[in-house]
This record gives C-alpha cells, sequence and structure tokens, in this order.
C-alpha cells in the first residue's frame, strides 16, 4: 500500500478556513451583547444597585418560583416522558405535540391561554374561585404555574429521548431476576437515565428562571409578590437603567454559573 503525501495527508487534517471562520463569527453572536453588557456596568454603585429591595425582592422570588417549577416538572414531567417513551396509544403525536407546544409557542400567548382556562372567569380557574376562593392570576403561585408551563417542556423531550435510546435489555434482567415494576425504575432506569435527567432539570430551571412574556401576562407585575428578575430589568429600563445593568449581570453570571458547573452532566447526557 502506498503511503499518502505528507502535504495531502495535513491538509485533510486541518480544519477549513471557511469552517473557523463561521464558527468565529457564531461565536461572537453570543460573546459581543455579553461584553456590551459588560462595559456598561456600574461597578462603583453595584453593591448597593444589587441589595436594594427591588433586587433582592426579585432575585427571591425567581429563585422560589424556578426551584418549585423545576420540582414539580421533575414530579409530573417524568411519568410524562415515560408514558410517551414507552407506551403506545392512539393520539400519542398529538399529545406530544401539545406537551411541547409551549417550546414554540410566544410566552405571551402562553400566558393568555393560561389566563383564559385559569383566570377568575377561565374555564377551570373561576369553578375553583367559586369554590375555594383561590385565585392564581397575580399570585406567587401563578408565577410557579406560569414558569413550569413553559418550561417543563424541556424537561419532557429531554428524558423521553433518554428513555428511547437506552438498552431495554438491562431493564428485562432485572425483571427475570424477580425485581418488581417500581424496583427496575428506582434501580435500573432512572439512574440510567440520570445524565440526561439532571441536563433536563438545568434546562427546566434555567428557563424558568429567565421566564418573562407568560409570567408578566398571567402573574402580573407586582413588586414581592409577582416580580421576578426579568420583570424587574423590564420596569427599571424605562427608569433607571443602572439597575436594569446590574439586575441583567446578577441573572447572566448566575445562570453561567450553573450551567458551566454541571458541564460533565452535558457531556454524559449526549
Amino acid at each position: 500500500m502506498r503511503d499518502r503525501p505528507a502535504g495531502r495527508h495535513t491538509a485533510a487534517g486541518r480544519p477549513p478556513a471557511l469552517l473557523i471562520a463561521l464558527a468565529c463569527l457564531g461565536l461572537a453572536l453570543f460573546v459581543v451583547p455579553f461584553i456590551g453588557l459588560l462595559g456598561r456596568v456600574p461597578w462603583s454603585e453595584l453593591p448597593g444597585l444589587l441589595t436594594s429591595p427591588t433586587a433582592t425582592d426579585a432575585l427571591r422570588l425567581s429563585i422560589v418560583s424556578s426551584l418549585a417549577a423545576t420540582a414539580i416538572a421533575l414530579v409530573l414531567g417524568v411519568p410524562l416522558a415515560w408514558l410517551l417513551a414507552r407506551i403506545e396509544f392512539p393520539g400519542r403525536a398529538l399529545v406530544r405535540g401539545i406537551v411541547t407546544l409551549p417550546l414554540v409557542l410566544p410566552p405571551v400567548v402562553g400566558g393568555a391561554v393560561l389566563l383564559f382556562a385559569l383566570g377568575r372567569r377561565g374555564m377551570v380557574g373561576g369553578p375553583l374561585y367559586r369554590a375555594t376562593g383561590l385565585l392564581l392570576p397575580f399570585s406567587t403561585a401563578g408565577v410557579v404555574l406560569a414558569t413550569t408551563f413553559v418550561a417543563m417542556p424541556f424537561l419532557v423531550i429531554t428524558v423521553e429521548g433518554a428513555l428511547r435510546n437506552m438498552d431495554r435489555r438491562y431493564e428485562g434482567a432485572a425483571a427475570s431476576l424477580g425485581a418488581g415494576r417500581w424496583t427496575v425504575m428506582r434501580r435500573v432506569t432512572l439512574p440510567m437515565v440520570a445524565p440526561s435527567l439532571v441536563a433536563g432539570m438545568v434546562l427546566t430551571w434555567a428557563r424558568a428562571f429567565g421566564e418573562f412574556g407568560a409570567t408578566i401576562t398571567f402573574a402580573g407585575n407586582l413588586q414581592g409578590r409577582t416580580q421576578t428578575l426579568p420583570l424587574a430589568v423590564y420596569v427599571a429600563l424605562e427608569s433607571d437603567r443602572d439597575t436594569a445593568v446590574a439586575i441583567s449581570l446578577l441573572m447572566v453570571a448566575v445562570s453561567l454559573a450553573v450551567l458551566v458547573s454541571l458541564r460533565d452532566w452535558w457531556g454524559r447526557s449526549t
């Protein structure tokens, strides 16, 4: 067998210059806006801006609502993902489409459909309010519900994909050794899809943490009650640009820290 010329081998292993240029341009699309944000930060005033009542109330509510939405998505989303991945039933494609619809709907539309269904005069919200006095719109519970609605599809599609692609022979082996369904789920299935489950939870949390449109439409923008960090930025842009920049920096820092710290889980989920 003839040896290939060294020059040809080197050229084949070198990345195309056009590909590198386009990749750098794509990276710049993400990096430049954040550099612009850093250039507008009032660093000397930053501690005071971030400890203001507006910022601290919004941060507390954002953390609470995003964690609550992630927990609800975990409890409801994993069984839903298992159903879509493992059970054949009429209309499964339609159900999957409905579950993933919030991913492509404008968030404001998501908030509107929640309001029409769960508002004081809504199809479900009206009877619920008359029976219990519970009013979801313009409440902290409404914030959690809105963020869960738009964020849970990320967990469902991630876990469903993992369940579809896992080797089911391990589940069969455990069942043949006498393990019950719940034991197989707890000891075999969930550990095998754990990387994807964690990745889905991170995506869900990040989406819930940054949710804006559905929240302001369904829950309003009341400081200390429904005003999350994105809503606080929206208000501050009109009256206090420095506060808006400071809160934006806080959101970027928190989100980036979480995503980078879980980079090993991302690799294991692919």
